[in-house]
């Protein structure tokens, strides 16, 4: 493996939409007896107890957009000691994307990864589970799922009583807004340039973020002289790194980084 991803020892964890770094304690812990520093950056306007956040929501989330987020885990970046690696789950993978893009980590891992820009798929799963987000009938109002909404969305291969539970560890109000400009000129992703190591990790049932648009995702990078890796964990939805068995996808990128 590449010595510049061996030699770092920080780690940033960049979790998706309606999630927030609670999201991340299990990995953190995991890695952490690895020896490596981790970090998990909120979004603004996410940090904070779940079941807090639902029951008060910020109306600033309304205003909230990709490149604002990016552009706040990018400054934290700055206030560390080292370039980390950089870990993204869902939304969170795209702007791991746009941080290796933009020279802000070693190597990046992106699970379920959000599509970048001109990356699209027309799976019913993917148009069905992103609609009530992106909606443009409902303005900029912050975005409260439900439990069936992210039993579909998320928990698919879960039972509603275990989907009610993660719902109520986790989910958090969300920016319609996020979404909707990583569609445009913020998202965008320059495939042809040199990076560094990419890892594109896909849940073979995942609704939400289907492994053939990851995969779409991953092979869209062109730079021969940079290292783009892809892998298809059988079994596993879009809640992939809390899902029963997520030691083993953790154990796969504690191999691929080290």
């Amino acid at each position: 493996m590449a010595s510049d991803r061996s030699s770092s020892k920080t780690i940033v964890f960049v979790h998706g939409m309606f999630m927030n770094p609670s999201c991340w304690a299990d990995w953190r812990g995991y890695f952490g007896a690895k020896g490596y520093e981790c970090h998990a950056p909120p979004y603004p306007f996410h940090d904070g107890d779940p079941a807090t956040l639902r029951m008060n929501v910020d109306p600033r989330l309304g205003r909230l957009t990709f490149p604002e987020v990016v552009k706040s885990i990018s400054d934290f970046i700055d206030t560390l000691p080292e370039q980390p690696i950089l870990i993204g789950h869902s939304m969170g993978g795209l702007i791991v994307q746009k941080l290796i893009e933009d020279r802000r980590g070693v190597a990046g891992v992106c699970i379920d990864s959000a599509p970048p820009k001109g990356v699209t798929s027309f799976e019913w799963s993917f148009l069905w589970a992103n609609l009530p987000t992106i909606n443009p009938l409902k303005g900029p109002r912050p975005c409260v799922p439900s439990v069936g909404w992210f039993h579909y969305a998320f928990c698919n291969t879960m039972t509603l009583t275990e989907t009610a539970i993660a719902y109520e560890r986790f989910v958090v109000p969300e920016s319609r807004n996020v979404p909707r400009s990583s569609t445009k000129s913020g998202g965008a992703i320059n495939f042809t340039a040199p990076h560094a190591p990419l890892l594109f990790i896909a849940g073979e049932k995942d609704h939400i973020i289907p492994a053939s648009l990851n995969r779409k995702n991953f092979e869209a990078y062109t730079d021969r002289s940079s290292r783009t890796d892809f892998k298809v964990f059988d079994g596993r939805t879009h809640y992939i790194c809390a899902q029963a068995g997520w030691e083993e996808v953790a154990g796969y990128v504690a191999d691929w980084v080290h």
